[in-house]
């Protein structure tokens, strides 16, 4: 994987496993030697950028936790002798479960019976201008969250005004359980005296296929996981308390583990099947555009929608949900006729047609539904419409199959796996 990654410009991340933990963290001799063997020896063809010591060790293995730190800092003094250490970062993932209450975010805190470890943690981070590696996972936090938060809000799509999340304290609105495990583990962090430490979330993701007792593990709330986690990443913000701090996210992942134990679910993240061929769609874009309406279905006003009802969600649509609504504005070629369920259709339709693709639906508090009738009339095209000039696009990344059938090729086409990775956006993690 490392050789195939080489020359590509890609930023790695390498794991140490939860295997390796205790002999690196008592011999530094050991911790020497892995470098040397599995950073060292890559560089600088492979632009290997971090270290991932372990995976979720304090709740995963907590009879390694003592010496965590003490093989994080044998690391990264290994790199210090190879004068890597600005160039090769060292942190440890932990899950969101070291983290008993994240919402309200404002008065979240870590597990006081990790404090000492992870006050160690934290100021490793800080000694060595690292980050805090975070694996956030708003399926479990909705699966296990007993219908407290509805599905919507783990899959980024947008709540109606009476349904939206608020914390008490800061009256800060989170539109994504994404962004408020995030918020939480900042909140976290500050509550232990510490600041200017940023979170890369090193694995996120939602499983495309479950047992007959995990319903929400489904191709399509995958996809729309996926999707709209890409379009979040993309815009360069922050979580409310931390707007200007973007969230460099790793998508996981990129393969199913078929042998891992457990329930179905967990054998059934994978973005891509071992061909190379993706699962579902992936979206590397920020784009509200299409390339027009290849199903042949539009989303409209119901005839007998409550006017009140119509009207807010015509407000919506023209607003936070980004519809052009230029066309039915006075004097425009959708204006006429003049009323609020004509207008609402051609808002609908438009906001419909951009994005569900990454999740939005034909449901506007239940005043739409969809239609296979194309409602253009004159010259009003709507959105979608065989005759419609919309042009661009949301479009799903070409990624071609790979010549290896059935496994991990050595020669692996890292061209493919480059569709995946934009600047500011992490896809492949080596753990």
């Amino acid at each position: 994987m490392l050789k195939a990654l080489s020359n590509s410009g890609i930023e790695v991340m390498v794991g140490v496993t939860n295997e390796e933990i205790l002999g690196i963290g008592q011999s530094p001799s050991t911790a020497a030697a892995w470098i040397n063997k599995n950073v060292a020896a890559y560089l600088p063809s492979t632009n290997i950028t971090a270290i991932a010591v372990g995976s979720e060790v304090l709740t995963s293995i907590p009879h390694a936790a003592p010496v965590l730190v003490s093989a994080m800092n044998s690391l990264h003094k290994a790199l210090v002798a190879s004068n890597l250490n600005y160039q090769v970062k060292v942190s440890t993932p932990q899950s969101m479960d070291v983290i008993p209450k994240p919402f309200p975010p404002s008065t979240a805190g870590f597990n006081l019976s990790w404090g000492p470890t992870i006050y160690q943690i934290l100021q490793f981070i800080k000694n060595t201008n690292s980050y805090y590696m975070l694996n956030a996972y708003p399926y479990y936090g909705y699966t296990e969250g007993n219908g407290i938060f509805p599905l919507d809000y783990a899959l980024f799509r947008p709540l109606p005004s009476v349904k939206q999340i608020v914390d008490p304290n800061t009256l800060f609105h989170y539109t994504s359980m994404f962004d408020a495990m995030v918020d939480a583990t900042y909140y976290s962090i500050e509550a232990f005296n510490f600041s200017g430490i940023s979170i890369v979330v090193t694995e996120s993701g939602w499983p495309w296929f479950g047992g007959s007792n995990e319903p929400d593990a489904n191709t399509g709330n995958a996809q729309t996981y996926t999707n709209n986690l890409i379009r979040r990443v993309l815009n360069d913000s922050g979580p409310p308390s931390q707007p200007k701090l973007p969230i460099n996210t790793y998508i996981y992942e990129l393969f199913n583990e078929d042998e891992r134990p457990g329930p179905v679910s967990v054998k059934n993240w994978g973005v891509l099947f071992t061909n190379g061929s993706s699962v579902y769609p992936l979206s590397l874009s920020t784009s509200n555009q299409i390339t027009g309406n290849s199903s042949g279905v539009f989303c409209v006003a119901k005839a007998d929608a409550d006017p009140d009802k119509l009207q807010d969600g015509l407000n919506w649509a023209c607003g936070q949900g980004q519809a052009n609504c230029t066309p039915i504005q006075e004097g425009q070629r959708c204006y006429l006729p003049n009323t609020i369920a004509n207008h609402a259709s051609y808002a609908f339709n438009d906001y419909y047609q951009k994005m569900q693709s990454v999740g939005g639906t034909c449901d506007f508090d239940d005043t739409a539904m969809t239609t296979s009738v194309d409602p253009s009339y004159g010259s009003c095209k709507f959105t979608g419409s065989s005759n419609s000039s919309t042009i661009g696009g949301l479009t799903p990344a070409a990624i071609a199959p790979s010549s290896a059938v059935g496994g991990w090729s050595s020669n692996l086409q890292v061209s493919n796996l480059q569709y995946l990775i934009p600047a500011a956006f992490l896809v492949l993690l080596l753990l």
